[in-house]
């Protein structure tokens, strides 16, 4: 049985610390990603979860069924913005808010593993926005992190720690787009101990 790889595990960019925030520069990376607006309790969110990891999930078992190469499907990942970032620090206005959901991919996938995955996850029961699945890279660089734990809305605070005082501070600004990193399962784990880190692209 080849051995199963665990990417929260094995890779430093799963890791972040808690209660303080720490620079780090990140490689390009390789996802699935799938396009949204407006708040993430609603609809549209839904439905691009239900496109995004029926598509993971036909990689991972083509990776071990073809390539011998078993994996972990990594945690959900999201990019967040807005025009005006106050919207995601004091006004809180998720109704603005546009999001990219992304499932990293192992390096060893290529195009043509990701054109039959998709093939086969709209072979029955087909996700209504399967189609706005992409394989693409993401380079972000240089990035300020941290690791919260607690409920998405309680994010606020700490945003506007690393926004406000830290990034300044360090002689730094930010660039490219909010990042989360969804450690925990929001279905199966209570709000205040949810694990999320929270990342922001910076440049000097």
């Amino acid at each position: 049985m080849p051995e199963k790889v665990d990417f929260k595990k094995t890779l430093a960019s799963y890791r972040a610390p808690i209660g303080s925030f720490e620079i780090i520069e990140m490689p390009e990376l390789r996802y699935l990603m799938i396009d949204g607006h407006g708040d993430p309790n609603a609809e549209p969110y839904e439905e691009a979860l239900q496109a995004l990891y029926p598509v993971a999930y036909k990689l991972k078992f083509a990776s071990k069924r073809d390539l011998g190469r078993d994996y972990v499907v990594p945690p959900l990942e999201g990019l967040w913005w807005a025009e005006d970032m106050s919207l995601f620090t004091s006004e809180r206005d998720k109704s603005r808010w546009d999001w990219t959901m992304m499932v990293l991919v192992p390096e060893w996938i290529d195009s043509a593993m990701f054109d039959a995955a998709v093939a086969a996850a709209g072979s029955k029961d087909r996700p209504a926005r399967l189609g706005e699945v992409r394989l693409a890279a993401l380079a972000e660089g240089a990035c300020v992190q941290t690791l919260h734990i607690g409920s998405f809305d309680d994010e606020t605070e700490t945003l506007a720690e690393m926004h406000q005082r830290f990034i300044p501070e360090h002689g730094l600004r930010m660039t490219g787009k909010h990042h989360e990193i969804y450690l925990s399962d929001p279905r199966r784990t209570a709000p205040e101990k949810l694990r999320t880190i929270l990342r922001q692209p910076v440049v000097g």
